[in-house]
């Protein structure tokens, strides 16, 4: 489906030229402004546009001397920051005479409308304003000038870094050659340029206008660049709620940039996103799903409530998946997603203590929480798990694959059931969770990420836990096989991998070769060696957030994880040495 599809289209004059817009969705509803960048047409959002307009009304319009719409003549002198501003004004009378607009930019188009939510003659026009991959020139200008003036070693790697990144900026200020490559070799080849190198998906986008565009859109930098960043504006602040959404992978912006961006913005809600440049096309659904949350609070009077927590910009409103979520580590990560604005979806084969990690989890901060009861174990249960999941709440952004059991006893001593039930859970339930889940992240096609518990178990053999090593190193080798397999996708695999942690395991986990009452003494000294230990499932928790924000591939967490792990890979020797140790148990 194409923007088009559907939609109504209107010419609007202004300034000369005749701009072309289009309008989804329902006029009655808020109305919702989409400003494309260089060298786009109003098409770029055509994904993030279908999705709002269930909720509002939608209006996209192409630049002008874009798309559909006509360019000024002569081009010199006609794409100014002013004279955008007047476009802007233009269409959002005609599409929206009573109300306020809800702006949204990227790359060029999030630039003007930052001329245009810090220009007094739009005062009252604008609800919000949503930023992406495009800084305010005078915004820029001053954070150049603030590293000028004073250039520590740090500032003048921040203008090195930036510079490099603004490369092409160089290039468009030189005559005519960028005419001639846009309608010649590049313009031909860059929708093969963005399915490469930003992983943009084929279809309605780039449009045929494409090499006339960017031609014409050359202009946009020539006319404004160098002028506002030498004499950048004194007054530029926001006079509307901002929501900056920075791609962390975008080759073009440094996240730096936008330090300091309180000081012009005041209601300012940050939010970022590991991703490229393109976003609306290749993040549609977050994006759709983040102006929502951010258009509404607007509405509702409630600008800047958005979480607070801990990376609340990285996770707030993403959906995230917890197996073994009713106590220990499980319950702690749901609790940590929460707290930051996560949505929680909360499953545990304990129907009572998945629904109170649910409900202590909206207490925390999640927007909704939801518990799941289920076997993970069971292939035909989580099939089902899967398409509810999907159908009731949408595509998981996050996944934790972290329902397992404990099992302890020699390798004799371990029955066929025994090795059976410990696959079952701790390898098996692995294997379904990332196969159903994690292919409808790859069908989505819009990135995630998978993090898989494993254990210290998993880099040190043991005489004592033959069949949980066994397991868990086998979900350590699974996690990296899959992180090698889903890289391409913009899927994240982790394996976690904690060492002695205090939680509930101790009480269920199975001791093989012994009687009732010798397996009741056993789990009781166990427990009292965990609680002596004393680490929190709280700090697994939180290195599982930090290992899904920096990809990591595999974490582990306690210190005798992290030394089996450099055992592992310095001093194998060693560690067969201390498995054949009995343990005090």
């Amino acid at each position: 489906m194409t923007v088009l599809d559907g939609a109504r289209e209107r010419r609007v004059h202004t300034g000369g030229v005749e701009l072309c817009v289009a309008e989804l969705g329902d006029p009655g509803q808020p109305t919702v402004v989409l400003v494309h960048g260089y060298p786009d047409s109003k098409e770029v959002w055509s994904e993030v546009a279908t999705r709002l307009a269930r909720r509002f009304h939608v209006v996209l319009y192409d630049v002008r001397g874009h798309g559909r719409s006509t360019a000024p003549s002569p081009l010199r002198g006609g794409f100014t920051l002013e004279k955008l501003t007047d476009d802007f004004l233009a269409v959002a009378d005609a599409v929206s005479p009573d109300r306020p607009v809800h702006l949204v930019g990227h790359d060029w188009g999030s630039v003007q409308s930052w001329e245009f939510v810090t220009v007094k003659r739009t005062e009252g026009r604008i609800a919000s304003f949503t930023s992406m991959s495009g800084p305010s020139l005078d915004h820029f200008g001053h954070w150049i000038n603030k590293r000028l003036r004073r250039p520590t070693p740090r500032r003048v790697g921040q203008l090195l870094g930036q510079g490099a990144k603004s490369w092409y900026v160089y290039l468009l200020h030189t005559p005519v050659l960028p005419e001639l490559a846009w309608r010649g070799p590049l313009g031909k080849h860059w929708p093969r340029i963005l399915e490469r190198v930003e992983k943009v998906p084929s279809g309605d986008y780039p449009t045929s206008s494409l090499p006339t565009d960017a031609a014409h859109g050359a202009w946009l930098y020539r006319d404004n660049v160098r002028p506002r960043l030498r004499h950048p504006r004194e007054d530029a602040y926001a006079h509307a709620p901002v929501q900056l959404i920075t791609p962390l992978g975008d080759a073009f912006l440094s996240e730096r940039l936008y330090d300091g961006l309180e000081l012009w913005a005041p209601e300012l809600t940050r939010r970022t996103l590991p991703a490229k440049h393109w976003v609306p096309r290749t993040r549609p659904d977050r994006l759709a799903d983040w102006i929502t949350e951010f258009v509404t609070s607007v509405d509702d009077g409630q600008s800047g409530t958005a979480a607070s927590g801990r990376y609340a910009d990285r996770f707030g409103g993403q959906l995230v998946l917890i197996t073994g979520a009713g106590n220990g580590i499980g319950r702690a990560t749901a609790f940590a997603f929460a707290e930051a604005g996560a949505r929680v979806v909360a499953v545990d084969r304990d129907a009572e203590s998945a629904a109170r990690t649910a409900e202590l989890s909206r207490l925390i901060g999640a927007p909704a929480a939801w518990a799941e009861t289920v076997d993970v174990s069971d292939e035909q249960a989580m099939e089902k798990l899967a398409a509810r999941v999907a159908a009731e709440y949408g595509v998981v952004d996050v996944l934790v694959n972290n329902a397992g059991i404990g099992l302890s006893g020699s390798f004799f001593d371990t029955t066929p059931e025994d090795w059976k039930k410990v696959l079952d859970v701790n390898l098996w339930g692995v294997i379904h969770g990332c196969r159903l889940f994690g292919r409808q992240m790859a069908e989505r096609g819009q990135g995630g990420h998978i993090v898989n518990t494993a254990s210290a178990a998993a880099f040190q053999p043991s005489r004592a836990l033959p069949a949980y090593g066994t397991s868990k190193a086998a979900v350590l080798m699974l996690s990296e096989c899959l992180r090698a397999e889903l890289a391409g996708q913009g899927i994240g695999v982790t394996a976690i991998c904690p060492g002695v942690v205090n939680t509930g395991i101790t009480s269920t986990a199975h001791f093989a070769g012994v009687d009732a009452d010798e397996e009741k003494r056993l789990r009781q000294r166990t427990a009292r060696l965990y609680g002596m230990r004393n680490y929190p499932p709280e700090k697994v928790a939180d290195a599982v957030l930090e290992a899904v924000v920096h990809n990591r591939a595999v974490v582990p967490v306690t210190p005798e994880a992290r030394g089996a792990r450099l055992m592992s890979r310095f001093a194998p020797g060693v560690l067969r040495r201390l498995a054949r140790v009995k343990p005090p148990l």
